[in-house]
């Protein structure tokens, strides 16, 4: 934006009446952010119109979703491959409300984004009989603050630049998060005298982060270079493919084991020798033999640190020293607990861990020459001919139909096992949803495969999700088809909320009360919901339900054929309800 108007723009030298939304909406595209994603209402009209008769429709390009949660969970998802934000804009309270849960989603998930809200005039005088009272709210952004980075309600067009401004530069500043600005219906419809003076956007970027002071980073390099068995824990960390490298080189470097988690995005090579596995919630098996094993660990940002040691060391005394490379105490409040339990600690570097990773290596690699590392190869799965397909089967048969492709995993399934997932690249699996609530999974999935594809990225995207999230979330894919977006979905469909039926069976054992009950209440059957049909209503492809392994193979590899082709397809799996909660490859680690 220049000092008069944006270029391009026609206001500048015209007699034509400047609307304060058409300022607003200047601001957005000069932010460079290249889509808004919406579901419109009558609060925003103003801002709708410059949208798109100001702005063209182009930068940022409205993409129209069916509810405004999935809108928002689309702006998570190009996040989780981009680290840039989107726009989502939610219609006046009641479009907030629908919105929350991806808001806190996106929050737990540390994701930048930039969402717009709007209520009723704040002039009561100015408001419409009834609607625009029950959409007034005297502090719309309360209804968020607890896990929002920044909010704000600016009172004129000229404000709302400021706002924008600063709120890309909050939600872009580590670490990252979601800020709300809600805008005056008023402020939108009114005029503006003139264009107002304004300092290029270049000199609001968000603020780079901070190197690790020089004295903690020796410390820590000192404390692993004296390890006798280090362990990294590779948590919320970058997809830049240099932070990529940086991290084999210093594992390899300090002969460390490594352990990622299901939970983060792709962060550390699966099939490196020294990469023990991806945890869960709770550490089993040989990761917590590698946390029992260990003398020193270093956190690069894993999240929940304290309740991970915690169940390491049986809620005993954890013996290892820990190194904690983390921001994120930085946006801990007192609303949400998703700060999560205390770490014990004995360096707190508190910068990104990628920096920290950066800083350290030359410390550590100094005068060393690392070993070469062979990566391990997984054999093809051998599937059985015919009958039910379990969760472990649908794993095995997935595994065969990706050999040699290149994928992006966006998500999988809570009883998916965790060795099921191969990574290679930063870009190989995005994690979860960040704050456990139902129906994201469509909607992340949408927007994350919409910024491979205007990356360029040749990955295949393709989401594993639970019938559950699917049903909850399932109207997120009429934008993929409306947009043209290539995409898998894959249903691992138990016809049951089967985490709840566990925790019934829990409870009922507990009390002595017959568990063989827990299906009550719980079960999405009689009549079955046909999946894939729903998705050929919205204009994608379908196919499903699956019922035996005989043609589970077959229908994968046309999935996959489908959206390497551009299409947006589905295939609902019948599975047996049941979790693997075992690992599934024995790499000899």
């Amino acid at each position: 934006m220049d000092q008069k108007s944006p270029a391009g723009m026609n206001n500048a030298g015209t007699n034509e009446p400047i609307w304060g939304s058409d300022l607003i909406a200047a601001a957005l595209q000069e932010t460079g952010i290249p889509y808004v994603c919406l579901n419109p209402g009558a609060s925003y009209r103003g801002l709708h119109d410059s949208i798109v008769n100001y702005l063209g429709n182009e930068n940022p390009q409205m993409i129209v979703h069916l509810h405004e949660e999935h809108a928002v969970a689309m702006a998570q998802g190009y996040a989780k491959v981009t680290e840039r934000p989107l726009i989502a804009i939610l219609h006046s309270n009641v479009g907030l409300m629908h919105g929350t849960m991806a808001i806190f989603n996106a929050w737990c998930d540390r994701m930048p984004m930039v969402v717009i809200g709007a209520t009723g005039p704040v002039d009561a005088a100015k408001r419409r009989p009834y609607i625009d009272w029950i959409h007034t709210s005297a502090d719309q952004g309360a209804l968020v603050r607890g896990y929002t980075k920044w909010d704000d309600q600016p009172g004129s067009a000229e404000a709302a630049v400021e706002s924008i401004r600063r709120g890309v530069q909050i939600a872009c500043t580590p670490p990252f998060g979601p800020v709300y600005i809600n805008m005056d219906a008023a402020v939108q419809e009114g005029e503006v005298a003139e264009w107002p003076v304004l300092n290029d956007i270049s000199r609001y970027r968000p603020p780079s982060a901070p190197g690790a002071p020089k004295e903690l980073v020796e410390q820590a390099a000192e404390m692993l270079l004296a390890a006798k068995n280090p362990l990294i824990l590779a948590g919320a960390v970058s997809r830049n493919e240099q932070d990529w490298a940086n991290r084999v080189q210093l594992a390899e470097a300090l002969e460390a084991k490594v352990v990622s988690s299901t939970g983060y995005s792709a962060a550390f090579p699966t099939a490196h020798p020294l990469h023990v596995g991806m945890a869960g919630f709770n550490p089993g098996g040989r990761i917590k033999e590698a946390h029992r094993e260990a003398d020193v660990v270093i956190s690069l940002d894993w999240r929940d640190l304290g309740g991970t040691l915690k169940s390491a060391w049986d809620g005993g005394i954890v013996e290892p020293k820990i190194i904690h490379c983390s921001m994120d105490f930085q946006v801990h409040g007192g609303w949400s607990m998703d700060y999560e339990a205390l770490p014990p600690v004995e360096i707190q570097i508190p910068t990104v861990p990628d920096r920290a990773v950066a800083d350290l290596l030359p410390l550590i690699t100094k005068g060393k020459k690392s070993k070469p590392y062979a990566m391990a190869k997984r054999e093809t799965n051998k599937l059985p001919e015919s009958g039910p397909i379990g969760v472990a089967d649908l794993t095995y048969a997935y595994e065969n139909a990706v050999a040699g492709k290149d994928v992006c995993l966006i998500g999988t399934t809570i009883g998916w096992p965790a060795d099921g997932v191969e990574c290679t690249h930063p870009l190989d699996y995005l994690g979860s949803a960040g704050g456990g609530g139902l129906g994201a999974g469509p909607g992340i999935a949408v927007g994350a495969a919409l910024a491979l594809r205007d990356l360029g990225d040749k990955r295949i995207p393709v989401a594993v999700v639970g019938d559950g999230d699917y049903l909850m979330g399932v109207q997120a894919l009429w934008a993929a088809a409306h947009e043209k977006i290539p995409l898998l979905i894959i249903v691992g469909n138990n016809r049951s909320y089967f985490n709840d039926e566990l925790h019934q069976e829990r409870v009922a054992k507990q009390r002595g009360r017959p568990p063989e009950r827990r299906w009550i209440g719980q079960r999405i059957d009689d009549p079955a919901p046909d999946l894939a049909a729903m998705a050929r209503a919205q204009g994608l492809e379908g196919e499903g339900p699956i019922t035996d392994m005989a043609d589970l193979p077959a229908a994968l590899e046309k999935g996959l054929e489908r959206a390497a082709a551009g299409a947006s397809y589905v295939v609902d799996v019948l599975v047996t309800p049941e979790y693997v909660t075992s690992s599934i490859h024995d790499r000899g680690k």
